[in-house]
């Protein structure tokens, strides 16, 4: 494939959260050919994000389960029907093509800040309260050595060997980032943030201080408000500004900003589909947009009677594949299949061969065999 050449499928996913993987799911189990964007560079959105090691209790079958283990449940689920995944790439533009001459359905053309352009007839999208993007550092002109010097996301260790390194951040991956850098071969290692009270756990907290106590990590108090830089422009250190008003240079080689996730709508809201109080009309039937072609599924939609609730995008999720399935095949009855009983889910699914066997090397569950 050349450079730049769009991907041409049925359906894209935007989302990669709990309910665009089921999305991608069950248009896979309608033989929909399908990708799947997501601005985070891991599946999970929103439970990855936010509450990895919490526990969630309301849905079916799973008395208890965390959002890590539920994204890496859904991915399981969705592995036999080899979905492509692409992460940590936001989706910047969406454009409306001509219809083929022998096609009813619409055609979408859709482009990534990385560089993936895709060419389909049906866009879900699954974005959640939207991307969750690293809240930047309120210093305009760091912009400038981001990707050089400046990190939102992790690096390789060997990046930062013997490197002075500053984490800023009041978060628990701020925290967490400090403790493994300190017990790594950073050079020196230092935790910048406006006061002494972090947003951590109590094991977590005494563990930090009890680092900076020995002097594994320093901490730094104050806000940044300016950089230095050298004369062959590379960055020398942040300027902080101090809660008693004084001025200080902090020395690096790197910047790790830690300072959370803010979700935004983002390039969604000016698609120019009907929004109501920053969320995406639908209809119910299929939970289309107000632009045919265009559904929209989980926390970033609204109906009446909407509640946001994983069980309850599940089900949008169920119903929008369905309705895509019948948009892209109109002549054809969109007959309703069990998994239990249809061997042609069973085949999709890997759990039956060719013939209609049992596939080697899966389970029924409950036989022990």
């Amino acid at each position: 494939m050349r450079d730049n050449a769009p991907l041409r499928t049925d359906a894209v996913v935007i989302g990669a959260g709990p309910v665009g993987l089921f999305q991608a799911f069950q248009l896979g189990l309608q033989e929909v050919g399908v990708h799947v964007v997501d601005g985070l560079p891991y599946a999970g959105g929103q439970c990855a994000a936010l509450y990895p090691d919490k526990y969630i209790y309301d849905l079916p079958a799973l008395p208890g389960c965390s959002g890590e283990e539920l994204a890496q449940r859904l991915l399981q689920q969705l592995a036999p029907l080899r979905v492509p995944v692409h992460l940590g790439q936001v989706v910047s533009a969406l454009e409306r093509l001509p219809a083929d001459a022998d096609a009813r359905s619409p055609r979408f053309r859709l482009q990534t800040d990385g560089g993936l352009t895709f060419e389909c007839r049906a866009v879900v999208i699954a974005a959640g309260v939207g991307a969750f993007l690293p809240r930047k550092v309120p210093v305009p002109e760091l912009q400038a050595w981001e990707g050089r010097q400046v990190y939102y996301h992790d690096l390789p260790p060997a990046q930062w060997v013997g490197q002075r390194v500053v984490v800023m951040g009041g978060t628990e991956a701020a925290a967490r980032l400090a403790l493994t850098l300190a017990q790594g071969n950073a050079a020196h290692v230092t935790l910048l943030h406006r006061n002494d009270r972090f947003v951590i756990d109590a094991p977590l907290d005494e563990e930090l201080q009890s680092a900076i106590g020995a002097g594994w990590i320093r901490l730094c108090l104050g806000q940044p408000v300016g950089a230095i830089a050298t004369d062959d422009g590379r960055l020398e250190a942040l300027e902080i500004a101090t809660a008693d008003d004084r001025r200080l240079a902090l020395p690096l080689d790197l910047l790790l900003p830690r300072l959370g996730l803010s979700p935004r709508l983002g390039p969604i809201a000016e698609w120019g589909l009907a929004l109501e109080r920053k969320h995406l009309v639908v209809e119910t039937a299929g939970y289309q947009t107000s632009e045919p072609g265009i559904h929209a599924v989980g926390d970033v939609n609204t109906y009446p009677g909407k509640r946001k609730l994983i069980v309850c995008g599940f089900h949008e999720a169920t119903l929008a594949a369905f309705a895509i399935a019948q948009a892209l095949r109109p002549d054809e009855r969109i007959a309703l299949e069990y998994t239990t009983t249809s061997t042609r889910l069973q085949r999709l699914l890997g759990v039956v061969d060719g013939a209609g066997g049992q596939a080697s090397g899966t389970r029924r569950i409950g036989t022990g065999a």
